[in-house]
């Protein structure tokens, strides 16, 4: 097809994630034809830097021959089998390599397609366990806990767990209860609260609100670090250890979304090793194939696992799959993947990335219209605001987040908002000099955006 007869149908046929598509038909959105190292080719010939991964799931780049080879002798040998019934070489190779770099004491792992499905397996995971676990309680274990403004995926059990009203709200009557912890990010606090203040309120309502509820929570839910799709927002040092202690306390499973925050985007292989936490639950999606193929994986212990462990007859098995479960195809990208952050020395590199951004993000400290900036990592939202005293927020309807994006992609690089939060994304691998780029253009697309939605 021609470029214009691509577009017409898209406009015609494709209904795209998150998207009002009324907007998408009059705003000519690139249409990817190929890419190349960091960065994206359209059908009209126009190069694009791929500032935000992919959507977070690029991790070395794109046409990476290590991984595009790894697909192709896969392609050689097999590229579906089930693992019902059946194993295969790929996904027990996977998991050998999982279990060898992941926090010790995760040995368990269960295959899926998508960061949704992987949460959604954590919880029901954590459901059946409590169920069949040999300790007798008094009460049925039926109620998670999750972070108000988190994003764990789209399913309905995942979306129970998600505590951003504009996403969820809608499907409330679709929901299983849940109990929501304050959000431990200072920037949206109440009126009058000071930063301390609104922090030790946090760190008091997670405290009761888990003792509290403590006897019916069958797990905690939370991304560590970083709940990304709801603005960045950045939890202080020390509140994701404390979540820990306090659910290790009370017997109750923590879940670790790390499906945007995990393999090396924060600064670590994962999350949760900046404060040597171990959780019982581990889920992994979108940078696992590097951003080739969909696969998720969930995580578990011999403890969780053992609840599981018994004769067929006894019906304690996990009874949920999906038919692309465990894909030789994806499973051996995700193994190249892996072997790339050691030869490629990609953990390294996201740490002198980490410096380029926090020396360059200080550029916009004293910006008018720039009320905070969030970093953790090469992690970044910078939010942006009507009127800096007050840290007021422009009306819903200029939609100065996405207008920046508008105006970047005027100038080659590819981002994408959240609300007004402007979020800069470099895959783990990208050089230093394409990070200065990617700043160079975000930033004088956010000075002419306001100059002209705002003079």
């Amino acid at each position: 097809m021609q470029p214009e007869e691509l577009r017409r149908v898209d406009n015609d046929h494709v209904w795209h994630p998150f998207t009002q598509m009324r907007a998408h038909r009059d705003e000519f959105v690139p249409i990817i034809e190929s890419a190349e190292g960091y960065f994206l080719k359209d059908v009209n010939g126009n190069t694009y830097l791929d500032g935000v991964s992919s959507l977070w799931c690029n991790v070395h780049g794109h046409h990476v021959p290590e991984i595009d080879q790894a697909i192709r002798d896969q392609l050689d040998k097999v590229a579906h089998s089930t693992l019902l019934g059946l194993a295969s070489v790929p996904s027990i190779e996977l998991a050998g390599e999982l279990v060898r770099r992941a926090p010790t004491g995760l040995t368990k792992v269960f295959y899926s397609d998508s960061g949704s499905t992987a949460v959604e397996i954590a919880l029901k995971m954590a459901f059946q366990y409590h169920a069949q676990k040999k300790e007798s309680e008094t009460q049925p274990r039926d109620l998670f806990a999750c972070m108000q403004d988190s994003y764990h995926g789209d399913t309905i059990g995942s979306v129970s767990v998600g505590g951003i009203p504009i996403f969820h709200q809608i499907f409330g009557k679709l929901l299983f209860e849940s109990v929501q912890i304050p959000c431990p990010a200072t920037f949206h606090r109440p009126d009058g609260d000071t930063e301390s203040r609104y922090l030790e309120y946090c760190n008091q309502e997670l405290e009761r609100l888990i003792i509290e509820n403590h006897k019916r929570l069958a797990a905690f839910i939370i991304e560590p670090l970083v709940q990304g799709a709801g603005g960045m927002l950045i939890h202080p040092r020390g509140y994701l250890k404390r979540v820990r202690e306090l659910t290790a306390r009370y017997g109750i499973p923590l879940i670790a979304d790390e499906v945007a925050v995990g393999l090396g985007r924060t600064g670590t292989m994962f999350a949760c090793e900046s404060e040597a936490v171990i959780p019982d639950f581990l889920c992994l999606a979108k940078g696992i194939t590097g951003g080739y193929l969909p696969l998720a994986v969930t995580m578990t212990t011999d403890k969780i696992f053992s609840a599981f462990d018994a004769e067929p007859d006894e019906y304690k098995t996990f009874f949920h799959g999906h038919t692309y479960t465990g894909n030789p195809l994806a499973c051996a990208a995700a193994l190249a993947t892996l072997k790339l952050f050691d030869t490629h020395q990609t953990l390294e590199n996201v740490t002198k990335n980490t410096e380029i951004l926090s020396k360059r993000l200080s550029e916009l400290k004293d910006h008018p219209h720039v009320g905070e900036v969030r970093q953790q990592g090469v992690m970044v939202g910078i939010e942006l605001v009507k009127e800096r005293e007050s840290n007021s927020s422009f009306p819903a309807e200029k939609r100065m987040g996405h207008q920046v994006t508008l105006m970047a992609r005027k100038q080659g690089v590819i981002i994408r908002p959240l609300g007004d939060v402007v979020v800069l994304m470099p895959a783990p691998g990208m050089p230093g000099d394409l990070v200065h780029q990617l700043c160079d253009t975000v930033f004088t697309a956010i000075d002419e955006t306001i100059r002209l939605q705002v003079a």
